[in-house]
């Protein structure tokens, strides 16, 4: 039984009602839609401007010391004076440069990771688009990223660039098929692609723990595999900065660097929703089959303080990935997913086929 206790659909469904008591369907609706999009452009900004300093002191504490801690208390608005300098830097215009893909690349970057997020399940109730092919959709809109990523290292007229979207290209692809095998396996457990439907199927227990190893086997997989499908390191062959100064995005500057800069770290954060939702129960509390009793205690956790836990907790894993391992070579990084990954996603997938048509899952 999930916990009925926090349910923003109440909220939601009054907020609703009011716009149409004020005033016509049609315009209800576009309303709705203005201010779900104000919502998520604020979210966005403010979860990009976190991100950053969390990642900042992660990485201080792996390395023995402090992180920012001279702008604001703890250093919390470094982040903030780091922002003002990229939107007060000149935007300088690169020469023989395909200046309309030079412009748009960035939002298409931007576009493909706004898109994905407005699928996340955040809370119970609290979901914007709740497809019926959920997984397949996020799967779908958030590949569309690299197609920026390509267009703004051919169009920049630098060879750093091109082989560090070159490379980026191959890397996405290559790793999309081992996290897009791991998700299959749950929804094969779950036997629905719908991102709510998923979450319902874990009210008595998550699919980490009731779907025995290969669950977890998958769960391994997707946090190595999305780790480098979102160029982060050990995996940022794409903006090795030793080898490509930085890669696809070494010509922007200003708000346009910006922009790839914050899409890395938005992209990380829908990673780490998509893997809680999908193997950790999304927001659903932590239940042990009838122990009434625990399980009455986990429903008094807000459903959104379960989902940004666990969703938090896939992040400092991709974090910690990134200052524990050295970088990995180009043909390391493809030998690691088509040798061992991809193997290893098919004949994990086929067994938990079996486990599922022999009914021996919990």
């Amino acid at each position: 039984m999930s916990s009925k206790i926090y349910d923003f659909s109440t909220l939601t469904g009054s907020i609703d009602a009011a716009l149409n008591s004020w005033m016509s369907p049609g315009l209800a609706v576009l309303s709705e839609m203005v201010i779900i999009g104000l919502l998520f452009l604020t979210f966005y900004a403010l979860l990009g401007l976190f991100l950053v300093y969390l990642e900042r002191k992660v990485c201080a504490v792996i390395q023995n010391r402090v992180g920012p801690n001279r702008v604001g208390k703890w250093g919390l608005l470094q982040t903030i004076a780091d922002l003002i300098k990229l939107l007060m830097k000149e935007l300088i215009p690169i020469r023989k440069a395909d200046h309309l893909l030079f412009l748009i690349a960035p939002f298409i970057v931007i576009i493909a990771s706004f898109m994905a997020m407005g699928a996340v399940p955040f809370a119970k109730g609290l979901h914007v688009l709740d497809f019926n092919i959920g997984v397949f959709y996020v799967m779908a809109v958030s590949s569309l990223g690299v197609v920026g990523i390509l267009i703004a290292g051919w169009s920049s007229n630098s060879k750093y660039s091109l082989i560090g979207a070159m490379r980026s290209g191959a890397q996405i692809v290559s790793y999309e098929l081992s996290v897009g095998l791991s998700l299959m396996a749950i929804v094969v457990f779950s036997g629905t692609m719908s991102l709510s439907g998923i979450i319902e199927s874990q009210a008595d227990g998550w699919w980490i723990f009731k779907g025995h190893i290969p669950a977890f086997v998958a769960f391994i997989v997707f946090l190595i595999a999305s780790t480098a499908e979102i160029n982060r390191g050990p995996f940022d062959l794409a903006e090795a900065e030793s080898e490509l100064t930085a890669g696809f995005h070494t010509e922007y500057s200003g708000i346009k660097f910006a922009f790839f800069f914050l899409a890395e770290y938005i992209n990380m954060f829908i990673v780490a929703a998509l893997g809680a939702t999908v193997f950790l129960g999304g927001w659903m509390p932590f239940h042990i089959g009838n122990w009434e009793g625990f399980n009455q205690v986990m429903d008094y956790i807000p459903s959104i303080v379960w989902f940004f836990a666990k969703t938090f907790f896939i992040i400092y894993v991709i974090m910690w990935f990134k200052w524990t391992f050295p970088r990995l070579r180009i043909d390391q990084l493809l030998t690691l997913e088509w040798k061992f990954l991809l193997p290893i996603s098919m004949v994990n997938i086929l067994l938990i086929a079996f486990l599922v048509m022999m009914h021996w899952h919990f």
